[in-house]
């Protein structure tokens, strides 16, 4: 990271940033072309957990090539002022690289999907039941972390 005074070590402050965002983007290789989707998501013990539909270009990519990138942020806000050149934005925001896979087996896929879950109906710990039409449709994405870092971007960028 350029700017050291604006990087978020603790990783305790990094996985609240993980809890509280709403939408992820993720970044993946398609061939010598970026593509990036935004997308919900679960994060449990150093794992980020995507769900999609069984077919598409995100998928078709995975299956490609299993690297990625993942992007997070929250709390944005923009600040204004007299100068063009003075405005800035607030915002705390995650970046990680990963490995992708998907997750066949049953109880893995369902224990994925509740993490899920969880985060956005705000009852950790809670199960859900899913049908069986449900989770044959579902691909879950299990993302390992292999590095991730954090940024603190208070008010006005260099």
């Amino acid at each position: 990271m350029r700017r050291n005074d604006k990087e978020i070590k603790d990783k305790k402050c990094m996985e609240q940033i993980l809890k509280k965002a709403k939408v992820c983007r993720i970044a993946l290789c398609d061939k010598n072309k970026p593509y990036i989707v935004p997308m919900n998501f679960g994060f449990d013990d150093n794992y980020i957990y995507l769900h999609s539909a069984r077919e598409g270009r995100k998928i078709d990519l995975i299956k490609e090539n299993n690297n990625i990138c993942f992007e997070a942020d929250i709390e944005t806000e923009i600040i204004t002022a007299d100068n063009a050149c003075s405005w800035g934005m607030k915002y705390y925001s995650i970046i990680c690289f990963g490995k992708a896979h998907f997750i066949e087996d049953k109880d893995k896929k369902i224990n994925a999907l509740d993490v899920i879950m969880q985060k956005y109906s705000n009852k950790p710990n809670e199960t859900f039941e899913y049908s069986k039409p449900s989770l044959d449709k579902t691909t879950v994405i299990k993302v390992e972390i292999e590095s991730l870092t954090g940024k603190n971007q208070d008010i006005k960028s260099d």
